[in-house]
């Protein structure tokens, strides 16, 4: 009986995910497209309700909300604290530092080896935090605005199919 407002919340998930990931590609935080080919939603219908879902990678949540370093802070759930422990791994940047071409050389030319550069990174993001992007927050929120509206209209219609489906059946002749 709720395909009317299933038909809504499918279009609903169907831009939140379009727009999420345009604006990934916008800022230029999708040079591995990991997350951005993550970003996935389900409407799920059952008998007497319906629900949806969204996914991602979760460094996804860090990225959209961002998180607060040691030394700068935002507005965000999430935060680094002082100390070795709570850095992130340089392992996390080895891909991203060769994704971009950032090749320090020694001396005379010869190729130098990342880790430092890994190392500089991580003790960054852990000082200055990551600034929230919003990426998909702020899709979901403008899509949210427009939700109630359409939903009160094809819900309506979802009652009047119900009505006649239930006078059909008790009031034959």
């Amino acid at each position: 009986m709720l395909d009317n407002v299933q038909e809504v919340l499918d279009e609903f998930k169907a831009y939140v995910i379009q727009q999420a990931k345009s604006n990934l590609t916008r800022m230029k935080k999708n040079s591995s497209k990991k997350l951005y080919n993550s970003i996935d939603g389900f409407v799920k219908k059952y008998k007497n309700s319906i629900s949806i879902y969204f996914e991602m990678e979760d460094w996804g949540f860090y990225q959209d909300q961002g998180v607060s370093g040691t030394k700068k802070k935002y507005d965000t759930p999430y935060s680094y604290k002082d100390g070795v422990e709570n850095r992130p791994s340089p392992r996390h940047f080895d891909k991203w530092v060769v994704r971009k071409g950032l090749a320090p050389r020694k001396q005379g030319g010869k190729f130098a080896s990342r880790s430092g550069i890994k190392f500089a990174l991580a003790y960054h993001i852990q000082k200055y935090g990551i600034k929230p992007s919003l990426f998909f927050t702020k899709p979901f929120e403008a899509a949210f605005k427009k939700l109630p509206d359409e939903l009160i209209e094809k819900y309506g219609l979802d009652v009047e199919q119900l009505f006649e489906s239930i006078t059909k059946d008790n009031f034959k002749k």
